[in-house]
């Protein structure tokens, strides 16, 4: 890719910023709707108002119980839509506690877009 590109593409995503986070979450929730985890909220919708009306802002040990049963070989749909491919741990500065984190291909698809 060109420079000229990548700025173009940088400077679409700064300037629009409330329709590429509606987008995104668009097709986080087409992606997981139906994983057990957001299944508890949203029964298998992707639907946005819903998920903004069911779903709390969540916290790490929220989800913990969910992210320990993949990670002890239950079925990667307990909460993440693709498989999830490997796990990466946090550095234990918030709270001093490692922390396992779930990630899969589009995680790194992502991280090569950045």
């Amino acid at each position: 890719m060109s420079q000229s590109f990548e700025l173009k593409v940088l400077e679409d995503l700064t300037l629009n910023t409330k329709q590429v986070q509606d987008d995104l979450l668009e097709e986080i929730l087409r992606v997981n709707a139906n994983t057990e985890y957001l299944r508890h909220f949203l029964h298998g919708s992707s639907d946005k108002e819903l998920f903004t009306k069911n779903v709390l802002v969540a916290t790490y040990d929220d989800v913990k119980p969910y992210i320990e049963r993949v990670a002890n070989g239950e079925p990667s749909n307990v909460i993440a839509g693709e498989t999830v491919t490997s796990f990466i741990l946090s550095s234990g500065t918030s709270g001093g506690k490692l922390k396992i984190f779930p990630v899969n291909k589009i995680f790194f698809e992502n991280l090569t877009f950045i």
